[in-house]
């Protein structure tokens, strides 16, 4: 009889193996009837069969970190190479105020929990702090944070667990509720011999640099997304003393829910001594309290998704805690500044000019365009102990590349009457597009034909669209300074012979009254063709009132074509039409698909896109000859020769 090897795992395909099996043995007769009782036969095998090639594919599935879907089972895996998701994190938001007392101590204590309470969409959030804070009380009034000092509040509950050390090997401290904020976690650890509630532990997430003395414990996450807290076993860390008493406390967030509230209602407790004293009394305010907020609740998020685990689990391991590839800072980076959305990190080498010893480092915050200064010299200080000597990382502001299109949408009227309902259902197929995991990261890509696909697919009514492209950047310029400028777009500039390739929003420079903008002109041979350097003029146009050119700078900088490099001259830019002194400058690129390089954060700007409906005269049978059509309907791919940015 012959071996017949069983692979597959459809079932029709497993029951039709069973019977070429069968086929071959001459015993059996009517197997390949579908109404005999051996077919019922067959048809359990061949289901067992199905079931069990199902859960042996599943298992070895979620066996490897690649392949694993169910979280348990990433989280474990991630866990085997040292790496701890990041957990739900708690909006913040910056607030002083003052508080009115006639108590007689020299300090006023706030007490760990309860702060205020704040409203973001149409929602009451609480907001909290996990550890006291104490002002001095100077003629009857005690000063919490200032405007150029505030204090920090958290979005989300606080809470106080405990547990009594047992030296019981199976003894687990289990934190169960998986909106636990882990970096609020303070932990305190009291021995026999200790007052109070004991001395704080440090949150670690290696065991570089411990020894038997070292007060630390780690985190990690268990089953149905809760958490717990690890200690030393006295070889690495310190080991707890039996019956310590061990308090956690923490903040339970709702994530990013919290962010955007700005207005908060004063909620908190303060005392006249440390909080945590037996004998602190309560100090009840003389009058109400107005808070102050320096900056809005923000940078609330989510806990860690399975796919950014299976991305940074690995990277995390490979860089083993140490800085030296473009990915090890890039993987260190998310985990010591989990507010990351993307990261972009560029040796000094691949500048231009090179900066040898030094790192450029490039972030797109999970809410929010800019790292303020504070993080920025926060994330430098961390990143010195992973970093090789001698190597200096700058961290600098996001500079974004938006896409932006120009449709013009055929439609036939035979099949829809409302434009307006078909326009606004492409806008919103566009927008889901924004959003996708090809677009919004540095080294995003915007992929041309997936947008001519969904405007075509939007609906049957659609016979047609004729798409171009613009990418643009903002400039950020200084007003009544001389300055030069530099902005790159990573991408070729498609190269017009008659220029007006580049394109911008009004400014005015001084010496002029006149709205001016920035043209382009190809540099050309005697005889008027391009010389082939790919390389041209940045001029200073304005217009007057009979739309005649006036050149106020006919080179006023340089245009790299194969580059996508503009370079502007020193100039004395004294106003900007648009908002925030921005001078929005916008180009045609030679490739339809745009690649965010190195340190530009690609984004698809739909808001900035025009989107213009046509009647298809032909496809709806007014014009069948077209002649209408070819007169009045036609449209081409090839860019305008208007002077200023639309």
């Amino acid at each position: 009889m012959p071996f017949t090897q069983f692979t597959s795992l459809d079932f029709d395909q497993i029951k039709a193996q069973i019977r070429d099996y069968l086929r071959a043995n001459s015993n059996f007769t009517d197997f390949n009837f579908e109404g005999s009782n051996f077919s019922i036969l067959i048809d359990t095998l061949a289901y067992n069969t199905y079931i069990n090639a199902f859960n042996a594919n599943l298992v070895v599935n979620e066996s490897f970190l690649d392949s694993a879907t169910v979280r348990e089972n990433v989280v474990s895996l991630a866990r085997n190479i040292g790496y701890v998701p990041r957990s739900k994190t708690a909006a913040k938001s910056s607030i002083h105020f003052d508080v009115e007392t006639n108590s007689t101590a020299q300090t006023m204590h706030l007490k760990p929990g309860l702060v205020c309470t704040g409203a973001a969409n149409n929602t009451t959030f609480r907001f909290s702090t996990t550890q006291s804070i104490s002002a001095a009380i100077k003629n009857g009034v005690a000063s919490f944070g200032s405007e150029s000092e505030p204090i920090e509040i958290l979005q989300g509950t606080f809470l106080e667990t405990r547990f009594v050390a047992n030296n019981n090997a199976d003894q687990r401290f289990i934190l169960a509720n998986p909106n636990i904020d882990t970096s609020t976690l303070k932990v305190y650890v009291a021995g026999i011999s200790d007052t109070g509630i004991g001395r704080q532990y440090n949150m670690i997430d290696n065991i570089l640099n411990l020894n038997k003395d070292s007060e630390v414990f780690f985190v990690q996450e268990i089953q149905d997304e809760n958490f717990e807290i690890l200690f030393g076993d006295g070889y690495f860390g310190k080991k707890l003393e039996n019956n310590s008493i061990i308090t956690v406390r923490y903040i339970v967030t709702d994530g990013k829910e919290g962010n955007g509230a700005s207005e908060f209602s004063f909620q908190g407790v303060f005392k006249d001594r440390d909080p945590d004293d037996i004998g602190a009394s309560t100090i009840i305010p003389n009058s109400g309290i107005s808070v102050n907020t320096v900056n809005s609740a923000s940078n609330g998020a989510e806990m860690e998704g399975v796919s950014s685990i299976k991305y940074f689990a690995p990277r995390i391991y490979s860089s083993q805690y140490r800085a030296v590839t473009p990915r090890d800072y890039e993987a260190i980076i998310q985990s010591i500044y989990p507010k990351t959305e993307s990261v972009a990190v560029v040796g000094g080498e691949e500048l231009t000019p090179p900066k040898f010893g030094q790192v450029q480092i490039s972030i797109k915050p999970k809410n929010g365009t800019y790292v303020s200064d504070f993080d920025k010299q926060q994330i430098k200080n961390k990143l010195k102990s992973y970093a090789i000597a001698g190597i200096n990382s700058e961290i600098v502001d996001l500079k974004i590349l938006y896409v932006e299109c120009d449709s013009t949408i055929y439609y036939n009227t035979a099949q829809t009457n409302n434009a307006d309902d078909l326009k606004t259902r492409i806008t919103d197929s566009l927008t889901t597009y924004s959003k996708t995991v090809d677009i919004n990261k540095f080294g995003g890509r915007f992929k041309y034909s997936k947008i001519l696909q969904l405007i075509d697919r939007v609906d049957t009514a659609i016979t047609s669209n004729i798409t171009t492209l613009k990418i643009r950047r903002d400039l950020k310029v200084l007003i009544n300074q001389f300055a030069q400028y530099e902005l790159c777009f990573g991408n070729r500039f498609h190269i017009n012979p008659l220029g007006f390739n580049i394109k911008s929003t009004g400014f005015t420079v001084s010496g002029s009254n006149d709205v001016v903008y920035l043209t382009d002109v190809p540099n050309k041979k005697e005889d008027g063709t391009l010389d082939g350097s790919g390389k041209g003029i940045l001029s200073v146009i304005s217009r007057n009132q009979k739309d005649e050119l006036n050149v106020i700078a006919k080179s006023a900088g340089t245009v790299d074509y194969m580059k996508g490099e503009i370079i502007l001259n020193t100039l004395n830019i004294t106003g900007t039409s648009a908002n925030n002194d921005l001078i929005e400058i916008q180009a045609f690129p030679e490739s339809n698909d745009v690649v965010g390089l190195k340190d530009l954060y690609l984004v698809f700007s739909v808001a900035d896109s025009r989107i213009n409906m046509v009647k298809d005269v032909i496809a709806s049978g007014e014009d069948v000859s077209g002649v209408v059509f070819t007169r009045d309907y036609y449209t081409s791919s090839y860019a305008n020769g208007d002077l200023e940015r639309k």
